[in-house]
């Protein structure tokens, strides 16, 4: 089960959005995440493949018993050294758990084993000698309940599990072969009864080993010197026959100085759809909290001269144009503007359309010769950009 860390972390920093949000502690989150059946056929391939190499590392007990054997009487014997030398996982599944978590699945699994055997009959008669089990029809079946901690990361424990072998065939090397076929059916039953015990623990450790690495799992990202991001979990996930929802808050921060967004995350809702692998829904409240940190960082400012305009614009900052303006400005200046924000830039989110509010201050300077600035005038400046949806209506 090393997929829920694949799965819900691996996944989600792959792709280039998630990597650009933060979450804080809060009622709503900014971001939400919706991993789908689909998405979680990629987490079964892995956690298939890594409760493989677990399973290869089981220890199976010695064990050792008597039973009465007709024509002989009594025998005694003991199974020892036994241990896995190859092993199969042909078919598997993973399921959600509305609820609880997800639910992984096992069956007509292999197991082919190697040990030593050991008998003793008739009081004095001891024969020993080596053998090969093989185990067919093995099926796990394992529910694995996902939260959030207290401090935004996932935390996994075992919900449920059982297991079950359906036959375990036993090979005899040297001695006397024949006692196989005189109590097989007591060694089939011990085995069995040994492997099913086994099983459901193994998995649960494998389950219980993930948690520590869960807790060292950084939740905080540098954007770049002014910003930095937390992508910690608001709530636990929300699991649904269909999908899981992951729930994170979205929130920039000034590096060094977490000083909360003077506004909360509005309430949003993912659409009732589950065809994809996966989807990602982004509030307003991440967008804002960014313009809040860059604009508290005073980096929403910059000079404009004219070589930074496009040659095709027909307004350009020369002294040409300012002087039919201000006379005042002679040849030997060059102007340059400053555009500055005076508030924080507003993202909102309606149906199909995003629209950005901005509104900033342009002051006119004359550059002197010496370098410096001479103020001219200043303008108030109130931008709106618009932005529609093209989402592909085929999907």
């Amino acid at each position: 089960v090393d997929f829920c860390y694949q799965l819900f972390f691996d996944l989600i920093k792959c792709l280039p959005l998630v990597a650009l949000i933060a979450a804080a502690f809060s009622a709503n989150p900014g971001v939400k995440i919706r991993l789908t059946q689909k998405g979680l056929e990629y987490g079964r391939q892995l956690g298939v493949a890594s409760l493989l190499e677990k399973l290869k590392t089981a220890q199976i007990p010695d064990f050792s018993g008597k039973e009465r054997v007709s024509p002989i009487g009594k025998v005694q014997y003991s199974l020892t050294n036994i241990h896995i030398v190859n092993l199969g996982l042909p078919q598997s599944s993973i399921n959600l758990v509305p609820g609880s978590g997800v639910q992984l699945s096992i069956s007509n699994a292999f197991i082919n084993l190697r040990g030593n055997w050991r008998v003793k009959y008739l009081r004095i008669i001891k024969d020993s000698g080596s053998l090969d089990v093989n185990v067919n029809g093995l099926s796990i079946s394992q529910t694995i309940a996902i939260k959030s901690d207290a401090t935004g990361k996932p935390e996994a424990s075992s919900a449920a599990c059982s297991a079950s072998v359906s036959s375990a065939k036993v090979k005899f090397h040297g001695g006397a072969s024949w006692l196989y076929n005189l109590f097989s059916k007591f060694i089939d039953k011990a085995l069995r009864k040994a492997l099913e015990k086994q099983m459901c623990p193994l998995v649960a450790k494998s389950i219980a080993d993930l948690n520590p690495r869960l807790k060292t799992l950084n939740v905080l990202a540098k954007v770049d010197k002014y910003a930095e991001i937390e992508y910690s979990m608001v709530s636990s996930p929300q699991i649904s026959q269909p999908a899981i929802d992951l729930n994170l808050k979205g929130e920039f921060y000034n590096i060094g100085r977490h000083q909360e967004a003077p506004f909360p995350a509005p309430a949003f809702s993912l659409p009732a759809q589950s065809s994809n692998m996966i989807y990602i829904a982004l509030s307003s409240f991440t967008p804002n909290s960014a313009g809040f940190v860059y604009n508290n960082a005073g980096v929403l400012s910059m000079y404009v001269t004219d070589d930074m305009i496009p040659r095709s614009s027909p307004i350009r900052l020369s002294t040409s144009t300012f002087g039919f303006f201000i006379p005042q400005v002679t040849m030997r200046s060059r102007p340059s503007m400053l555009v500055k924000a005076d508030k924080n830039p507003v993202v909102k989110f309606q149906p199909n359309v995003m629209t950005v509010d901005a509104t900033a201050t342009a002051t006119a300077y004359a550059i002197q010769p010496n370098g410096t600035l001479s103020p001219l005038f200043v303008l108030n400046v109130v931008s709106q950009r618009a932005r529609k949806d093209f989402r592909d209506k085929k999907n």
